[in-house]
C-alpha cells in the first residue's frame, strides 16, 4: 500500500507540473525514493533530473555511491556545493563547524536555476516533529520558506499542486513511511545501499552522546578520545554532525531487527544538528532547508 501510494505521487504530481527535480544523496530514503521513481515511469527513463546539495563533508563512500547510482540509471546530476559558496564569501563557515544549516541557501539557489516547480525530497514524518507537520504536497512561497500554520487541507490522496510564479511545491512520496517500513522494502526489493549502514570498524570519538567519525572535517578536541568501534549510521549526512551507533548489524536482516526493537529517531540518535533547540529543524524549514 506505501508503495503504491508513493508511486500514485510520482505520477500524479510529475504529470501536473512542468519541472521536477529530485533531491538524491545517497541515503537511504533518497535511494527508495529513486526507486520508486524508476518502478513509476518503467519502462522508461526517470522523466526528471536528480539534485544534491554538497557540503564538503559528505562521506566519500556515500558520493561514490551516489555517483555510481545516477551513472547506472542514466540520470542527470545537478550538485549544488556549500564549498563554492563559502569561496566566494556568500557564506560563512560556522564556529562549530557543522555545514547542514548552510545548504539552505544553495538549495534555493539550485532550484530557481532550474526553475523547478516540484522538489521531491525524503522526508519522513516520523522522523521528528517539524517533518510530521508537512503535508505531501506543500507550498514554499517565493522566497523557497515554508509556513507550518498557513498549509492546505489534503483530504485522502487529493493533492493540491497548485502555485504561483515564482512558487514551487516540496513533495515527499515517503511522508507515511516509518523508518522500519523503509527497511522492510530495503529488504524486500533487494535494493543497494551505501556500506555506511552496515556495522564496519571505524575510529570514532564520543561527543554529546553520539560517535563522530574522526576525519579531517570532524576531529576530536582534547578531551576526547578516538577509540576503534563496531558502528553503523542510521542516517548518512554532513560527517561533522551525524553520528553513528554501535551495532553488530551487518546485513538487512539484522538492522531491521535492531530498528525494531529502537526507542529512538534516528535524527534524535544521530544529527547533532537538530539538538540546537526544539524548534531547530522547523527554523530551518522556514527559511527554506529541505
Amino acid at each position: 500500500m506505501l508503495e503504491s501510494e508513493a508511486i500514485h505521487i510520482f505520477r500524479e504530481v510529475t504529470a501536473e507540473l512542468e519541472r521536477p527535480v529530485l533531491l538524491f544523496s545517497g541515503g537511504k530514503d533518497s535511494v527508495v525514493m529513486l526507486h520508486l521513481a524508476a518502478k513509476a515511469f518503467w519502462p522508461g527513463r526517470v522523466p526528471f533530473p536528480v539534485l544534491h546539495v554538497d557540503t564538503g563533508h559528505n562521506f566519500p563512500e556515500v558520493l561514490d555511491f551516489r555517483d555510481r547510482t545516477v551513472e547506472r540509471l542514466g540520470l542527470t546530476l545537478v550538485v549544488a556545493k556549500v564549498q563554492d559558496y563559502i569561496d566566494d564569501g556568500r557564506l560563512v563557515e560556522r564556529a562549530d563547524g557543522t555545514r547542514n544549516p548552510l545548504q539552505t541557501q544553495p538549495l534555493l539557489d539550485a532550484i530557481a536555476a532550474g526553475r523547478y516547480d516540484a522538489v521531491y525530497g525524503g522526508g519522513r514524518r516520523d522522523e521528528e516533529k517539524a517533518r510530521a507537520k508537512e503535508r505531501i504536497v506543500s507550498l514554499r512561497d517565493e522566497f523557497g520558506q515554508w509556513d507550518p500554520r498557513n498549509q492546505r487541507p489534503e483530504l485522502w490522496d487529493l493533492y493540491n499542486a497548485r502555485h504561483r510564479p515564482g512558487e514551487h511545491v516540496r513533495v515527499f512520496p515517503l511522508s507515511n513511511w516509518t523508518e522500519l517500513e523503509v527497511w522492510r522494502y530495503i529488504e524486500r526489493e533487494n535494493i543497494e545501499l551505501p556500506s555506511l549502514y552496515y556495522a564496519h570498524e571505524r575510529d570514532v570519538f564520543r561527543r554529546d552522546g553520539m560517535w563522530l567519525t574522526d576525519s579531517p572535517v570532524s576531529r576530536p578536541r582534547e578531551d576526547e578520545t578516538v577509540v576503534r568501534k563496531r558502528v553503523r549510521y542510521r542516517t548518512v549526512g554532513d560527517m561533522s554532525c551525524t553520528g553513528a551507533v554501535e551495532s553488530d548489524a551487518d546485513n538487512v536482516a539484522r538492522v531491521i531487527a535492531e530498528v525494531a526493537a529502537t526507542t529512538l529517531t534516528e535524527r534524535g540518535a544521530t544529527r547533532a544538528d537538530d539538538r540546537l533547540s526544539e524548534a531547530a529543524m522547523e527554523d530551518r524549514k522556514k527559511e527554506g532547508y529541505f
